[in-house]
């Protein structure tokens, strides 16, 4: 599963590495993953299934 989020520090939409999915704490999953150019954090909400 590869997922483009936004880069804060790029300031441009990345595919993130190193990505996983986890639970927020109101039980929404997100996926969290690294920038593959500048290795900043990155956060992506995903749908409801």
């Amino acid at each position: 599963m590869s997922s483009e989020a936004y880069c804060v520090k790029c300031k441009a939409k990345r595919t993130m590495s190193e990505e996983n999915v986890v639970t927020m704490k109101n039980g929404r999953a997100a996926a969290r993953g690294k920038c593959p150019t500048c290795g900043t954090g990155m956060y992506k909400i995903l749908p409801k299934t």
